[in-house]
Protein backbone atom coordinates (compact mmCIF):
# COMPACT_ATOMS: atom_id res chain seq x y z
CA UNK A 1 0.00 0.00 0.00
CA UNK A 2 1.29 3.61 -0.97
CA UNK A 3 0.28 6.16 0.96
CA UNK A 4 1.00 10.10 0.48
CA UNK A 5 0.51 12.24 3.73
CA UNK A 6 1.41 15.78 4.62
CA UNK A 7 0.62 18.85 7.06
CA UNK A 8 0.63 22.90 6.55
CA UNK A 9 0.52 24.74 9.74
CA UNK A 10 0.78 28.61 9.99
CA UNK A 11 0.92 30.66 12.85
CA UNK A 12 1.98 33.86 14.44
CA UNK A 13 4.64 34.44 16.61
CA UNK A 14 4.05 37.08 19.04
CA UNK A 15 6.95 36.39 21.59
CA UNK A 16 9.77 34.82 21.27
CA UNK A 17 8.79 31.23 21.29
CA UNK A 18 10.48 27.35 21.85
CA UNK A 19 7.63 24.95 19.57
CA UNK A 20 7.58 21.52 19.07
CA UNK A 21 5.37 20.07 16.45
CA UNK A 22 4.46 16.19 16.26
CA UNK A 23 3.83 15.93 12.36
CA UNK A 24 6.14 13.25 10.87
CA UNK A 25 5.26 9.90 10.66
CA UNK A 26 6.78 7.67 13.57
CA UNK A 27 10.34 5.83 12.73
CA UNK A 28 10.22 2.60 11.25
CA UNK A 29 8.22 4.03 8.21
CA UNK A 30 8.67 2.49 4.95
CA UNK A 31 9.67 6.06 3.37
CA UNK A 32 10.21 6.62 -0.41
CA UNK A 33 10.56 10.41 0.39
CA UNK A 34 10.31 12.69 3.03
CA UNK A 35 10.48 16.25 3.27
CA UNK A 36 10.00 18.92 6.46
CA UNK A 37 10.52 22.25 5.98
CA UNK A 38 9.68 25.55 8.80
CA UNK A 39 10.44 28.98 7.74
CA UNK A 40 10.21 32.41 9.91
CA UNK A 41 8.42 35.51 7.30
CA UNK A 42 9.98 33.43 4.32
CA UNK A 43 13.19 32.56 5.89
CA UNK A 44 14.39 29.12 6.62
CA UNK A 45 14.66 28.26 9.87
CA UNK A 46 16.56 24.98 11.57
CA UNK A 47 14.27 22.30 13.71
CA UNK A 48 16.01 19.68 16.06
CA UNK A 49 14.62 16.31 15.98
CA UNK A 50 14.07 14.16 18.76
CA UNK A 51 12.58 10.87 18.82
CA UNK A 52 11.50 9.29 22.00
CA UNK A 53 11.01 5.10 22.88
CA UNK A 54 7.86 4.95 20.57
CA UNK A 55 9.77 6.04 17.37
CA UNK A 56 7.68 9.49 17.63
CA UNK A 57 9.81 12.16 16.08
CA UNK A 58 9.30 15.72 17.67
CA UNK A 59 10.66 18.70 15.83
CA UNK A 60 11.65 21.78 18.09
CA UNK A 61 12.20 24.96 16.72
CA UNK A 62 13.38 28.40 18.24
CA UNK A 63 11.88 31.14 17.07
CA UNK A 64 11.28 35.26 16.99
CA UNK A 65 7.91 37.33 16.13
CA UNK A 66 6.76 37.19 12.57
CA UNK A 67 5.06 34.91 10.69
CA UNK A 68 5.70 30.76 10.60
CA UNK A 69 4.85 27.84 8.54
CA UNK A 70 5.51 24.35 9.45
CA UNK A 71 4.93 22.24 6.48
CA UNK A 72 5.70 18.06 6.21
CA UNK A 73 5.37 15.50 3.43
CA UNK A 74 5.76 12.29 2.88
CA UNK A 75 5.31 8.88 0.49
CA UNK A 76 5.15 6.05 2.57
CA UNK A 77 5.11 2.30 0.95
CA UNK A 78 4.87 -0.70 2.43
CA UNK A 79 3.90 -1.45 6.42
CA UNK A 80 6.44 -0.01 8.93
CA UNK A 81 8.22 -2.12 11.06
CA UNK A 82 7.05 -4.15 14.01
CA UNK A 83 7.48 -1.85 17.38
CA UNK A 84 9.52 -4.11 19.79
CA UNK A 85 7.48 -4.32 23.20
CA UNK A 86 8.64 -2.24 26.14
CA UNK A 87 7.69 -4.47 29.32
CA UNK A 88 6.99 -1.25 31.27
CA UNK A 89 4.64 0.46 28.91
CA UNK A 90 2.25 -2.93 30.21
CA UNK A 91 2.78 -0.84 33.58
CA UNK A 92 2.51 2.97 32.40
CA UNK A 93 -0.69 1.98 29.93
CA UNK A 94 -2.53 0.64 32.96
CA UNK A 95 -2.12 3.40 35.40
CA UNK A 96 -4.63 6.44 34.94
CA UNK A 97 -3.87 9.41 33.61
CA UNK A 98 -4.84 13.42 32.36
CA UNK A 99 -7.62 12.45 30.14
CA UNK A 100 -8.57 8.52 30.74
CA UNK A 101 -9.72 8.53 34.35
CA UNK A 102 -9.78 4.71 34.84
CA UNK A 103 -9.89 4.30 38.17
CA UNK A 104 -12.97 7.36 37.98
CA UNK A 105 -14.60 4.62 35.11
CA UNK A 106 -13.80 1.47 36.82
CA UNK A 107 -17.58 0.69 38.29
CA UNK A 108 -19.08 1.73 34.61
CA UNK A 109 -16.65 -0.65 32.65
CA UNK A 110 -17.06 -3.69 35.78
CA UNK A 111 -20.74 -3.28 35.03
CA UNK A 112 -20.42 -3.06 31.09
CA UNK A 113 -17.42 -5.76 30.18
CA UNK A 114 -17.56 -7.96 33.08
CA UNK A 115 -16.34 -11.20 31.58
CA UNK A 116 -14.98 -10.24 28.35
CA UNK A 117 -11.41 -10.40 27.31
CA UNK A 118 -8.86 -10.08 24.51
CA UNK A 119 -10.63 -9.49 21.04
CA UNK A 120 -13.86 -9.43 22.57
CA UNK A 121 -13.06 -7.02 24.99
CA UNK A 122 -11.78 -4.63 22.52
CA UNK A 123 -14.81 -4.89 20.18
CA UNK A 124 -17.40 -4.68 23.06
CA UNK A 125 -15.62 -1.57 24.05
CA UNK A 126 -15.37 0.11 20.71
CA UNK A 127 -18.88 -1.16 20.43
CA UNK A 128 -20.37 0.65 23.30
CA UNK A 129 -18.15 4.01 22.72
CA UNK A 130 -19.50 3.81 19.34
CA UNK A 131 -22.95 3.94 20.03
CA UNK A 132 -23.15 5.89 23.45
CA UNK A 133 -21.27 8.86 21.60
CA UNK A 134 -22.31 11.55 19.15
CA UNK A 135 -19.73 12.65 17.02
CA UNK A 136 -19.93 16.51 16.90
CA UNK A 137 -16.90 18.90 15.71
CA UNK A 138 -16.19 21.50 17.84
CA UNK A 139 -17.92 19.93 20.76
CA UNK A 140 -15.30 19.91 23.25
CA UNK A 141 -12.59 20.99 25.48
CA UNK A 142 -8.92 20.99 24.95
CA UNK A 143 -8.98 20.09 28.69
CA UNK A 144 -12.15 17.36 28.63
CA UNK A 145 -11.13 13.74 29.62
CA UNK A 146 -13.11 10.80 29.21
CA UNK A 147 -15.66 10.83 32.42
CA UNK A 148 -16.74 14.79 30.59
CA UNK A 149 -16.93 12.72 27.47
CA UNK A 150 -19.12 9.93 28.39
CA UNK A 151 -20.91 12.52 30.50
CA UNK A 152 -21.66 15.02 27.31
CA UNK A 153 -22.39 11.73 25.19
CA UNK A 154 -20.50 13.75 22.58
CA UNK A 155 -17.08 14.36 21.11
CA UNK A 156 -14.45 14.43 18.46
CA UNK A 157 -12.05 11.23 17.42
CA UNK A 158 -9.69 11.95 20.68
CA UNK A 159 -12.56 12.19 22.88
CA UNK A 160 -13.79 8.39 21.85
CA UNK A 161 -10.14 7.28 22.21
CA UNK A 162 -9.89 8.90 25.65
CA UNK A 163 -13.26 6.88 26.38
CA UNK A 164 -11.99 3.22 24.39
CA UNK A 165 -8.67 3.79 26.80
CA UNK A 166 -10.42 4.60 30.02
CA UNK A 167 -12.20 1.69 29.38
CA UNK A 168 -9.90 -0.45 28.86
CA UNK A 169 -7.86 0.10 31.06
CA UNK A 170 -10.29 -0.32 34.04
CA UNK A 171 -10.90 -3.61 33.11
CA UNK A 172 -6.60 -4.55 33.02
CA UNK A 173 -5.89 -4.40 29.46
CA UNK A 174 -2.73 -2.09 28.92
CA UNK A 175 -4.32 0.95 26.41
CA UNK A 176 -2.73 4.15 24.85
CA UNK A 177 -3.46 6.68 22.21
CA UNK A 178 -2.37 7.35 18.94
CA UNK A 179 -2.11 10.30 16.82
CA UNK A 180 -2.23 9.05 13.40
CA UNK A 181 -2.22 9.65 9.53
CA UNK A 182 -5.59 8.60 8.46
CA UNK A 183 -5.82 8.03 4.69
CA UNK A 184 -10.60 7.82 3.72
CA UNK A 185 -11.18 10.38 7.14
CA UNK A 186 -13.37 13.01 6.26
CA UNK A 187 -13.25 15.71 6.85
CA UNK A 188 -9.74 15.43 6.65
CA UNK A 189 -7.28 16.35 9.60
CA UNK A 190 -5.27 14.27 12.47
CA UNK A 191 -6.59 11.52 13.59
CA UNK A 192 -6.75 9.95 17.31
CA UNK A 193 -7.25 6.11 18.04
CA UNK A 194 -6.56 3.78 20.68
CA UNK A 195 -4.24 1.27 21.29
CA UNK A 196 -4.57 -1.97 23.33
CA UNK A 197 -2.48 -4.75 24.18
CA UNK A 198 -4.19 -8.36 23.43
CA UNK A 199 -3.19 -11.48 22.14
CA UNK A 200 0.83 -10.44 22.78
CA UNK A 201 0.79 -7.42 20.41
CA UNK A 202 -0.81 -3.54 20.20
CA UNK A 203 -3.99 -3.49 18.40
CA UNK A 204 -6.03 -0.47 16.94
CA UNK A 205 -9.58 0.63 18.54
CA UNK A 206 -10.92 3.29 16.88
CA UNK A 207 -14.79 3.84 17.91
CA UNK A 208 -15.38 6.29 15.14
CA UNK A 209 -15.18 3.89 12.60
CA UNK A 210 -14.51 7.11 10.48
CA UNK A 211 -11.18 5.29 8.10
CA UNK A 212 -9.97 2.03 7.55
CA UNK A 213 -7.70 1.21 10.32
CA UNK A 214 -5.00 -0.64 8.23
CA UNK A 215 -4.50 2.50 6.43
CA UNK A 216 -3.60 4.83 9.03
CA UNK A 217 0.21 5.57 10.06
CA UNK A 218 1.58 6.12 13.87
CA UNK A 219 2.71 10.09 14.29
CA UNK A 220 2.82 9.96 18.40
CA UNK A 221 1.96 7.31 21.01
CA UNK A 222 1.45 8.20 24.91
CA UNK A 223 -0.64 7.97 27.97
CA UNK A 224 -3.49 10.70 25.89
CA UNK A 225 -3.77 13.70 23.97
CA UNK A 226 -1.31 15.50 26.42
CA UNK A 227 1.43 13.48 24.70
CA UNK A 228 0.64 13.28 21.09
CA UNK A 229 -0.40 16.91 20.44
CA UNK A 230 0.78 18.34 16.89
CA UNK A 231 1.75 21.77 18.79
CA UNK A 232 3.12 22.46 21.73
CA UNK A 233 4.57 25.74 23.10
CA UNK A 234 7.11 25.45 25.59
CA UNK A 235 7.68 29.52 25.91
CA UNK A 236 6.41 32.47 24.16
CA UNK A 237 3.38 33.38 22.38
CA UNK A 238 1.78 32.35 19.22
CA UNK A 239 -1.92 32.71 17.44
CA UNK A 240 -2.87 29.69 15.68
CA UNK A 241 -4.26 30.19 12.01
CA UNK A 242 -4.66 27.16 9.77
CA UNK A 243 -3.84 23.28 9.82
CA UNK A 244 -4.15 21.74 6.49
CA UNK A 245 -3.63 17.88 6.79
CA UNK A 246 -3.86 15.31 3.59
CA UNK A 247 -3.84 11.51 3.84
CA UNK A 248 -4.33 9.50 0.60
CA UNK A 249 -3.79 6.10 -0.26
CA UNK A 250 -3.22 4.07 -3.58
CA UNK A 251 -6.03 1.79 -2.39
CA UNK A 252 -8.27 1.94 1.00
CA UNK A 253 -9.01 -1.35 2.33
CA UNK A 254 -12.51 -2.65 3.90
CA UNK A 255 -12.50 -2.22 7.63
CA UNK A 256 -13.91 -5.68 9.56
CA UNK A 257 -14.57 -4.18 12.78
CA UNK A 258 -14.34 -7.49 14.82
CA UNK A 259 -10.78 -8.52 13.72
CA UNK A 260 -7.34 -7.14 15.18
CA UNK A 261 -5.66 -4.55 13.01
CA UNK A 262 -1.98 -2.96 14.05
CA UNK A 263 -0.88 0.60 13.04
CA UNK A 264 1.56 0.06 10.08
Amino acid sequence: MKRDVGAHITLTVTEPAELIFSMAVADGADLASERILFSLDGAAVEAEELVDSHGTRLHRVEVGTGELEASYTATVLGRSAEEELIPTDLIRYLRPSRYCESDTLAPTAGAEFTGLGGVDLLDAVSSWVGTRLAYVSGSSLPTDGAVRTLLARQGVCRDYAHLCVALLRARNVPARLVSVYAPGLAPMDFHAVAEAYVDGAWHVVDATTLAPRSSMLRIATGRDASDTAFLTTQRGGVDFHTLEVTAVADELPNDDVTALVRLG
